[in-house]
């Protein structure tokens, strides 16, 4: 949930935006079971029935060379996929995903087992990259047996693309000063800020922007399984995906082959979005513990402090003097906290971050610099803003949010007391929810609702994951139902556990994926090693990051 990955090294990285806004036209009537009125919702499935037989009679999707925008090397392939805007328009608007794509290698005598598509999370993350794992170490087994394809979703990237803002004016606004305890004049500022961005998304997407939704993405999802030719889908998804991947699964119980959920978002309608959110803030500041806690461990080597206070005090330290004088010129401590925002979402960037308090504490500011400074590349701001704008997007046109700025208000200051590391910030992005320019928004799906039962699905967490705590895992397995499994990371907390860091997990997921056999009701795995505190392994890193979304 909550930031996605454009997929590129240099991670699109977009936090300190923020939003708001008038009414934007709808349709009313009462709302059905799985969202919307019940009128649109059985017209919507009938449009998308009809997308995804018109996907099939049409010849599917045609692979051919990638545009070179992609960035995708031989032997991926590249198509577009047409899809309804307004899935209860069946004659309205069409827009076009991109998909990529690598056939199975058929290595090693394996059976092919068809497409396996993969969601990234965000919303707003572009899983065009995924294709590129079939060549990584650990992933061979699976790519010998499953074609990886790999899309961007609807306003991701080429995909209809959403944009709220110009990036090159988001860009040249300089380092940000962000408060620790913010006063009433900078909330109104940052309250002013959110509804001039949600305005900006009025302008911009016009009559397209309540398409942007999780229900939308799922029947695109559909459509494109048909486009595959697969009579049943193979989907891997991660963060955001694993919502996304529970409500295909409510909505087309019959069409789901083998899905693995990786860092799962509690599907529980009442807490879409606004209650994730301050779940995810609680959750964060439990990881930010971990960190000071392991460079406490570790202060023989950065010497910010013995004890978690202590190295607390050392970060504020630094807080402090980059509000006064941004390092570089262009790190504030707005940009310091984005950039340990990752130490809560990745443990293998710890020994970095560590290093760079170290560095400037010592008179040395260039370390921090290059970790925490924006990218100056202009299609990396593009990118941030675009995954920015459809996270944005997807979440307020979701489900209902507070619309009065009080509750909001009184929620973070008391959330704040005790998980005050990223609370502010957290509500300051999501604000533009509280006066989105859609109406009638989207009634959340009840996931696990489907007339029928599911095949096994499995779900993977760890157990102090910041980004979507670990109990949105437990509800996710009891609404997917009996056969349903849950493989838990105890005692480590880095978003994503599929690919790379650890083994046991990994061999469950490579076995069900394979022979669709699930390891049992709940099992678990010991915790993979935490980071040494001078180096990196860069092999397992890089393999975690391809399927797991850095921040943005």
């Amino acid at each position: 949930m909550r930031r996605g990955h454009a997929g590129r090294a240099a991670a699109t990285a977009a936090l300190s935006l923020l939003l708001c806004a008038p009414a934007h036209a709808a349709r009313a009537a009462s709302p059905g079971p799985l969202g919307g009125t019940a009128a649109e919702a059985a017209g919507a499935a009938l449009t998308a029935r009809r997308a995804a037989a018109a996907a099939v009679s049409g010849g599917g999707l045609d692979f051919g060379r990638c545009p070179g925008v992609e960035e995708l090397p031989a032997p991926v392939r590249c198509a577009t996929l047409p899809v309804p805007l307004d899935y209860a328009r069946p004659d309205g608007p069409r827009i076009s995903l991109t998909v990529s794509r690598v056939p199975a290698t058929g290595a090693r005598g394996a059976a092919r087992q068809g497409a396996l598509v993969q969601n990234p999370g965000g919303p707003g993350a572009s899983g065009m990259y995924f294709p590129l794992l079939a060549g990584l170490p650990g992933w061979e087994r699976i790519a010998a047996a499953y074609d990886f394809v790999g899309y961007a979703p609807r306003g991701v990237g080429r995909s209809a693309p959403l944009s709220c803002q110009d990036p090159a004016a988001a860009r040249t606004t300089g380092p940000t000063r962000e408060p620790a305890d913010p006063s009433p004049a900078y909330k109104r500022r940052r309250l002013a800020a959110a509804r001039a961005y949600a305005r900006g998304c009025a302008r911009r997407a016009d009559a397209a922007l309540p398409y942007y939704t999780t229900l939308n993405n799922a029947r695109d999802l559909d459509v494109l399984r048909a486009a595959l030719g697969e009579r049943k889908l193979s989907f891997v998804g991660a963060s955001y995906g694993t919502y996304l991947g529970a409500v295909y699964a409510t909505l087309h119980p019959g069409r789901v082959r083998r899905m693995v959920l990786d860092s799962a978002v509690d599907p529980d309608p009442r807490r879409i979005w606004y209650r994730n959110n301050l779940d995810q803030s609680t959750g964060f500041e439990r990881r930010w513990s971990d960190f000071r806690a392991w460079a406490a461990r570790h202060h023989a080597t950065y010497g910010l402090g013995a004890t978690p206070a202590a190295v607390q005090a050392s970060y504020e330290r630094v807080r402090d003097a980059v509000a006064r004088r941004p390092a570089g010129g262009v790190v504030g401590s707005g940009e310091l906290r984005a950039a340990y925002l990752q130490a809560v979402y990745y443990d293998d960037v710890w020994p970095d971050r560590a290093a760079a308090l170290t560095a400037f504490l010592r008179g040395d500011p260039a370390r921090l610099t290059a970790q925490a400074a924006p990218d100056p590349d202009p299609d990396a701001a593009a990118e941030a803003e675009n995954a920015t704008a459809v996270y944005t997007a997807v979440l307020c046109n979701d489900a209902s949010w507070p619309g009065d700025w009080e509750t909001w208000d009184r929620d973070h200051t008391e959330l704040a007391r005790g998980a005050p590391f990223e609370t502010w910030a957290n509500a300051f992005l999501n604000l533009p929810c509280a006066s989105w320019p859609v109406r009638d928004r989207q009634r959340p799906v009840a996931v696990g609702a489907q007339p029928e039962r599911l095949p096994g699905i499995l779900v993977v967490a760890a157990e102090r994951d910041g980004a979507t705590p670990y109990p949105g895992a437990l509800e996710l397995q009891r609404r997917l139902g009996a056969g349903a499994s849950l493989v838990t990371e105890t005692g480590a907390g880095s978003h994503g556990v599929v690919g790379g860091l650890n083994g046991c997990v990994d061999r469950h997921v490579e076995r069900y994926l394979l022979t669709g056999a699930t390891p049992g009701w709940r099992v678990t795995c010991a915790p993979h090693p935490e980071p040494a505190p001078v180096s990196l392994d860069d092999r397992a890193a890089s393999a975690h990051r391809a399927l797991l979304p850095p921040v943005v």
